[in-house]
């Protein structure tokens, strides 16, 4: 079932430069979808589009039985530095009015959900840098959004880092099987991660490819060393190749 259909959207800022044009895409309920391209292709501002933190220039975000809740992990953690963890989590919930007991409670449990059972009362000067992501992932997801949007938000770790919070976004989206839009411009993590790549092209940005990984779920290390997730890089490096040619 289509959650959201992205239908001709353009986006030209105020300086004149148009960043998307054309871009029509279906997301469909409960997928793993990865937008894919190079830096400065116009992937953050798509997302921000269905996000509603920007409005297009033209074309239309149609949603099916209206939006629903969105959870939004930036590239950044964005974390308050004199909160503690828990704090951070509980953010979302108390700005909606939600009770300090069962908010932080609530916090706790998203806290455990991504590994950081033990943390809570943590400051943010005291995380490492994947710590961070995670404590920012559980304050999305804190809502139990429908959706979450991914802004890159492993870019900045070390390979290891990124390797385990691949894997873990992978065992919570398997469990609760919310719709994520991850925006990345690593091949490797696309074809890890996904169930379908959009393949964007940059100046002004469209996408020219979607491609379907089907490689079956669960996907562990042993996936990144097998012929089928080789293969899937190959076809995936050769569209990103094109697109950046186009």
């Amino acid at each position: 079932m289509q959650l959201v259909g992205v239908r001709g959207v353009a986006k030209v800022f105020a300086n004149g430069v148009q960043a998307l044009d054309g871009i029509s895409l279906d997301i469909e309920a409960g997928e793993f979808l990865s937008v894919l391209g190079p830096s400065g292709c116009g992937k953050s501002t798509l997302l921000r589009i269905v996000a509603g933190l920007t409005t297009p220039s033209a074309g239309t975000v149609d949603w099916s039985g209206g939006k629903p809740d969105i959870g939004f992990v930036f590239q950044e953690p964005t974390l308050m530095p004199w909160a503690t963890a828990l704090a951070n989590v509980a953010l979302p919930l108390k700005l909606g009015g939600v009770a300090r007991s069962e908010r932080e409670a609530r916090a706790a449990e998203a806290l455990g959900h991504v590994g950081l059972k033990g943390f809570e009362h943590t400051w943010p000067r005291e995380l490492s840098g994947g710590m961070k992501m995670r404590v920012s992932i559980a304050r999305a997801l804190v809502t139990a959004p429908r959706l979450l949007l991914m802004d890159e938000p492993f870019a900045a770790l070390d390979e290891i880092t990124r390797h385990r919070l691949n894997a873990d976004l992978l065992a919570l989206w398997e469990r609760s099987r919310f719709t994520v839009v991850f925006v990345t411009h690593s091949v490797f993590e696309s074809v890890f991660l996904s169930q379908r790549i959009a393949v964007m092209a940059a100046r002004p940005g469209r996408i020219v490819s979607d491609l379907a990984i089907t490689a079956p779920y669960p996907r562990t290390e042993s996936f990144r060393t097998s012929p089928d997730y080789a293969a899937h890089c190959r076809l995936v490096s050769a569209r990103l190749g094109e697109a950046m040619a186009a």
